[in-house]
């Protein structure tokens, strides 16, 4: 469907509790921008039935209660999209919320915190400098969160150092590792198997379980990386 100066959108369904809403298909800054609107407008404005919202780079997906649109007899799908449709007509609000947040995050780049760093660097043909600076004068926006709690997916980076994930992925990554793949970049915010190419890794806790803002980075935030010595790193560490 087509609104007048909106996005075009697709609607399908995403097994049998819930449904998507697909704005497109690449990493654009003001199609993410507007699916962050239109979550911060749902948020504003619930839909009865509605379990979850999930915003992504081009998606917005609902999980809904099958038992209660069934007990009403109505179309889980069909109502909402008239819900989205309804939302989109009434404007979407300019409000950016934690869109505008700038979060910097300290970063170890030496060996022992990225161990794919030097041999990322060669394959590049850059030097080791190069591509630490190059990660870390960038400035980039969290699109989305998946794969793990807290996991940001975020971009873009330079594409002298866009590349694919590792041919065999980890078993272990550590917490707090940065890592590389594609045009984007992220953070392990726990231990975990991953084929990202690791360059460096972040004394920052990523997620907590138990507070009331539990991830650090959400969707929208803008992240700038900063490069400390494996002294400070240790010392961040320990406290």
């Amino acid at each position: 469907m087509n609104h007048p100066n909106k996005f075009p959108y697709h609607c399908y369904v995403s097994g049998d509790h819930a449904c998507t809403f697909s704005f497109g298909d690449t990493i654009e800054v003001n199609i993410n921008e507007y699916i962050l609107q239109l979550f911060y407008q749902y948020q504003k404005h619930p839909l009865p039935g509605i379990r979850d919202c999930i915003p992504s780079y081009t998606t917005l997906t609902f999980v809904y209660d099958a038992l209660f649109f069934l007990s009403r007899k109505k179309s889980p799908v069909d109502a909402i999209q008239q819900f989205v449709d309804e939302l989109i007509l009434s404007g979407i609000t300019n409000e950016k919320k934690q869109s505008t947040n700038m979060v910097r995050i300290p970063v170890c780049y030496e060996a022992n915190c990225g161990p794919d760093l030097s041999s990322f660097a060669s394959i590049k043909k850059i030097s080791v400098d190069e591509l630490i600076q190059l990660h870390s004068s960038v400035t980039y926006r969290v699109y989305m969160n998946g794969f793990l709690p807290g996991f940001a997916y975020m971009g873009k980076v330079d594409e002298k150092i866009a590349a694919p994930r590792l041919s065999v992925p980890r078993q272990k990554v550590p917490a707090g590792s940065v890592g590389i793949a594609g045009d984007q970049t992220g953070i392990y915010p726990m231990e975990s198997p991953g084929g990202w190419q690791l360059i460096g890794r972040t004394p920052l806790v990523l997620f907590h379980t138990h507070a009331s803002k539990p991830c650090l980075l959400e969707p929208g935030n803008q992240v700038q990386f900063y490069p400390i010595s494996f002294t400070e790193f240790e010392k961040w560490s320990a406290q």
